[in-house]
């Protein structure tokens, strides 16, 4: 029987909740066994942002050629990648390496507010990563920071905004309503032919930080598992909602702790 295996290339979250690491624990928790290219090492905690080292581009595709030429890897989750030139380095890995499925997790702005892409790489992130994922896996803020919009406030101008990113270049996108405010958390699952709605009530906790890394990784380790694109999502905002449901059962440090990968454990 073959080991399903997913890469996650990403920053690394020093504080464990968010990031590579959050990643890494993800697909474990979902049978997946998870390897990683690190694209950026974080100081960070659960109060916020105080660093950022970009890891050099050569570095980066060197990690790609050693893992992608050995692992018979199934799916891949691309996080924080905040200078052009790492983004630029991940696409042509992936094209050596390709084709593969891949989730992009646009990731701009941590759950503290801190800002974690340079501006100027949101272009490169746009014409080198769109075309080349599965599916983009945006928040409200991150879905408008894509496209120069004001964020969206309803489900229609969610569902626009979907659209806007697919005539983009994105082949499917998931654009999550977890920033909104109403009674449920409502991710829209965008695709060229069909649309589907993914609900769950919303916990009140301030103990988020990680969600959307938790997430587009629980959606690579279905996908590397065979599930179909659907599929995984459903199984990934299911896992995650239980992940956050359990957070407060977690006393992780003093600002936005993170969710519960391993709730079914311990």
């Amino acid at each position: 029987m073959t080991t399903p295996i997913a890469v996650t290339i990403a920053g690394s979250d020093s504080g464990g909740g968010a990031g590579i690491q959050a990643d890494l624990k993800t697909f474990s928790a979902l049978g997946v066994y998870g390897a990683s290219v690190i694209a950026a090492l974080t100081a960070q905690n659960t109060r916020g942002v105080t660093g950022i080292h970009d890891v050099p581009p050569d570095f980066v595709t060197a990690q790609m050629d050693a893992v992608f030429s050995d692992l018979d890897v199934k799916a891949v989750k691309i996080g924080m990648l905040s200078r052009a030139s790492v983004i630029e380095a991940v696409a042509a890995g992936l094209d050596r390496y390709g084709p593969l499925p891949v989730v992009l997790d646009p990731v701009m702005v941590a759950t503290s507010g801190d800002r974690l892409l340079a501006p100027e790489a949101t272009e490169a992130l746009r014409r080198e990563l769109l075309p080349r994922a599965a599916v983009i896996t945006p928040n409200l803020p991150e879905a408008a920071a894509l496209l120069d919009s004001a964020p969206a406030t309803t489900e229609a101008e969610m569902r626009r905004q979907a659209h806007r990113l697919i005539e983009a270049g994105a082949q499917a996108v998931l654009i999550k309503g977890g920033h909104d405010s109403g009674p449920e958390s409502v991710g829209l699952l965008i695709e060229p032919t069909r649309e589907t709605r993914l609900s769950a009530t919303r916990v009140a906790t301030r103990n988020t930080h990680g969600t959307g890394c938790t997430l587009s990784s629980a959606i690579a380790a279905g996908l590397a598992r065979g599930l179909d694109l659907v599929e995984a999502v459903r199984e990934a905002k299911d896992y995650v909602t239980a992940a956050i449901g359990a957070a407060n059962r977690l006393h992780i440090g003093s600002g936005h702790g993170p969710v519960h990968h391993f709730h079914a454990w311990w």
